[in-house]
């Protein structure tokens, strides 16, 4: 089986995680979702800090689905200088077959995205202005921006429409 990667990157609140578990759910039965948050916060409770535990889990992780799932999908904020380096790694190993995105949302749409979800009881403006990073590509072949005037809908038919030639 021919395994193909899917690299989703943005800002806290961009909709990474939505986006990503509608392509898990749409793509179906073994399809392999590893979200950033999931392996730091859940699995290894450390924080997002360079050389932290949850680079090289990630990795492991992604590396196993080659050859067994037919999608891997990699999520999170993913922040280029920590994680930057792992990910052109994944690209490579999975001989190119990637597909990378990155929600390029303004802070005013990132705001306003963060506040119809749940998760905006957790933190709100003052924190996601705090974590904000802005124009964090990583500068690969392909890497599509995802930008403010896409609706999640709009998101979800464009990476499916790309990974399915």
């Amino acid at each position: 089986m021919e395994s193909k990667l899917i690299i989703i990157r943005g800002n806290s609140g961009s909709g990474k995680t939505t986006t990503a578990m509608s392509l898990q759910n749409h793509l179906g039965h073994g399809t392999l979702l590893v979200s950033q948050d999931a392996v730091r916060r859940d699995m290894l409770m450390v924080k997002d800090r360079e050389g932290n535990l949850s680079i090289d889990l990630i990795r492991q992780i992604a590396e196993y689905g080659k050859g067994k799932c037919e999608f891997v999908i990699v999520e999170g904020i993913l922040n280029k200088n920590r994680y930057g380096e792992m990910l052109n790694h994944l690209i490579q190993f999975y001989n190119q077959k990637a597909y990378t995105y990155y929600y390029d949302l303004s802070f005013e749409e990132t705001v306003k995205r963060h506040n119809s979800r749940s998760k905006k009881f957790e933190f709100g403006e003052a924190s996601l202005r705090a974590w904000w990073n802005a124009n964090e590509y990583l500068g690969v072949d392909g890497e599509v921006k995802l930008t403010d005037e896409m609706s999640q809908s709009e998101v979800f038919e464009l990476i499916l429409s790309q990974i399915k030639n």
